[in-house]
């Protein structure tokens, strides 16, 4: 599991991603105001099991090979990814599918919604006509 926090030009962004058995799953929570190390661990704490038992959505990812590193080179990668804006093309693609899915729930959602609604009208439409029929 690794989280990524990064400031995207209005809000900080945290982006997590879980990797398990050669499947990412990514999701991005947005912070708002810069978070404090407290804010941080709290959301570790409580809402991240949440937000990953919630994703569907999985990437196939090839599994990289696992070498021995020096200290040296561990601590230059790990600056160097403190650098690095951004996340991994692959969470990319997890969340854009993640949306996409979200998009069409919603979508259909709605779309019964506003079928509801026009039933609903005609049959008060029927109703009245049937009431003026009878002469009420």
């Amino acid at each position: 599991m690794k989280l990524t926090i990064y400031h995207d030009g209005q809000y900080w962004v945290g982006v997590l991603e879980d990797q398990d058995q050669g499947k990412l799953k990514a999701v991005r929570y947005i912070f708002g105001a810069e978070p404090k190390d407290e804010e941080i661990l709290q959301f570790i704490r409580n809402k991240v099991s949440e937000l990953i038992s919630r994703l569907s959505e999985e990437v196939a990812v090839k599994p990289s090979e696992v070498k021995k590193v020096s200290p040296k080179r561990l601590a230059r990668q790990a600056t160097n990814e403190v650098r690095r804006k951004g996340v991994s093309s692959y969470a990319q693609e997890a969340l854009k599918l993640e949306y996409e899915k979200r998009k069409q729930e919603r979508r259909t959602g709605s779309k019964q919604q506003l079928e509801a609604a026009l039933a609903r009208k005609r049959e008060l439409k029927v109703l009245k006509a049937k009431e003026k029929h009878r002469g009420r």
